[in-house]
């Protein structure tokens, strides 16, 4: 009876109008056909090939020479004659050092001096344009640097001096040693055997604070 009168309580009764609702069918649209704004024109098909009817021989008259090709083979017993091929003979460019070569390399104010006293002459000569062009580099003073460069050039077969190359303990001690090779003179070419020669030469240059 608790149970029933409770229900009965809680029993609500709702006006249909407001709350109740129509459930729509939603049906597939039919395909809309969707018509042709522009008709694509086929060009015509071309006409088919008509053989002649009549075909017309011609003759030729016309005379075609044929070319010989003559064989390149000869035999055993055949004598080819052969121009004179004359080859040019390149001169080798050799280097001979200083301490061998025959004729030494004259330095300028050495061409009045003896032959068997040319090397020295070369040396004194050497050693005065070094003394007479020398600059200690500033910052090698600053820095306390000293030491040896070893330079080594090349005579040239013209007198000119080329490949100059140095080893020392600094980079601007280097740079003044070939600075100071650089401005040798044209040295009279050196030979070996009466033929113009490169002739290697080497010379330390010594670089002391006092």
């Amino acid at each position: 009876m608790l149970f029933v009168s409770w229900r009965l309580i809680e029993f609500k009764i709702y006006e249909k109008d407001q709350f109740d609702y129509e459930s729509i069918l939603v049906e597939q649209d039919e395909e809309e056909e969707i018509p042709l704004t522009e008709q694509i024109k086929t060009p015509p098909p071309p006409p088919p090939l008509q053989a002649p009817t009549e075909i017309e021989i011609v003759e030729d008259e016309e005379e075609v020479e044929e070319t010989i090709i003559e064989s390149t083979e000869t035999d055993r017993d055949e004598i080819i004659e052969v121009e004179d091929v004359v080859i040019e003979e390149e001169e080798e460019i050799i280097d001979v050092p200083f301490a061998v070569i025959e004729d030494v390399p004259v330095f300028p104010g050495c061409e009045n001096v003896e032959k068997d006293q040319l090397r020295n002459c070369f040396q004194e000569q050497m050693n005065k344009h070094i003394r007479r062009n020398f600059r200690y580099p500033e910052i090698a003073q600053e820095m306390g640097i000293k030491g040896r460069v070893f330079v080594n050039f090349i005579i040239s077969e013209d007198g000119s001096i080329t490949n100059i190359r140095m080893r020392g303990t600094d980079k601007n001690l280097e740079d003044e040693a070939k600075r100071i090779i650089s401005l040798l003179p044209n040295i009279t070419l050196g030979k070996q055997r009466g033929r113009p020669v490169r002739v290697p030469f080497s010379i330390p240059i010594v670089f002391r604070l006092q």
